[in-house]
């Protein structure tokens, strides 16, 4: 079936019972907006092995619901993030090649799986976004950041590399090769300010206004056609991994072609010509 299609076993937000977890907190807010938070305060919200595992979690609970937005924060107010948790990195330095390599694919396909959700991911950063909370912050669509946010690829730091949790992907597309090599190689700190100039970031917002941008970022989305949306992201995310323009162009063509098969198109225009707000139904 394609993301277009009405799933006869999409779960329905307003039915949906988030998942048990222990370092990420799942909140549903009204007009279908979910709010993932990492929680753990008390360790600058620094992950662990298990925080990876509830990545996988949360992703597969929420890929097949009618979801519109998801908001990625950390808990209190100093941190995003401060990536994996030191005092628990000899749990990684024990592990054989083969367990620390299915530790690896958990690990990544956490922040792929989110990454990869059909609807978009909004970032609400904050305080540090180091390591692993980079690549968190990356595996979202859209980041929007505190003055506070600083974000740095701590990885050489603790003699691993910026090969990391798919940071060297996603890095290198949103700021350049230059900038992306910089920032790995030195594992500098990049402001709020500079973040947003060099792409790091969508945009500055003051830190009292910060979830309550993402919130209005999220119900912006959540009033466009789902479908729409869903295949935009589609769009977005494939073409960037396509080797040329016939194929980036044959994957919009073939979405297109699916949405004015469904419902929301004709109902946009119907709205548009007797000015009024569409009823959306993703259908």
């Amino acid at each position: 079936m394609t993301q277009t299609d009405t799933r006869e076993n999409t779960a329905v937000l307003s039915n949906y019972v988030p998942p048990q977890l222990e370092t990420l907190t799942l909140e549903v807010l009204q007009g279908k907006i979910v709010v993932l938070t990492i929680n753990r305060p008390d360790r600058m919200n620094s992950m662990v092995v298990k925080m990876f595992e509830e990545f996988n979690t949360v992703a597969y609970a929420l890929r097949d619901t009618d979801a519109r937005a998801l908001i990625i924060r950390g808990a209190g107010d100093r941190v995003f993030c401060a990536g994996f948790d030191l005092d628990e990195i000899s749990v990684i330095t024990e592990m054989g090649v083969r367990e620390f390599l299915r530790f690896q694919e958990t690990a990544t396909g956490g922040l792929a799986a989110l990454h990869h959700l059909p609807f978009p991911v909004i970032a609400a950063i904050h305080g540090a976004a180091s390591g692993g909370g980079l690549a968190l912050a990356l595996a979202c669509d859209i980041r929007l950041v505190a003055p506070t946010a600083k974000f740095n690829a701590a990885f050489v730091k603790v003699g691993l590399s910026v090969g990391e949790l798919g940071t060297s992907w996603q890095l290198t597309r949103l700021v350049g090769p230059g900038r992306a090599a910089e920032i790995a190689y030195t594992a500098r700190f990049v402001g709020a300010e500079e973040a947003a100039r060099i792409g790091l970031a969508n945009r500055v917002v003051p830190s009292e206004d910060l979830f309550d941008e993402a919130v209005a970022v999220a119900e912006a989305i959540a009033s466009n056609s789902p479908g729409g949306v869903r295949m935009s992201k589609r769009a977005l995310q494939r073409n960037q991994e396509v080797t040329s323009y016939a194929a980036a162009l044959e994957l919009e063509n073939r979405g297109q072609a699916l949405l004015t098969r469904g419902a929301d198109m004709p109902e946009a225009l119907a709205a548009f010509k007797e000015k009024r707000a569409p009823r959306f139904t993703g259908q």
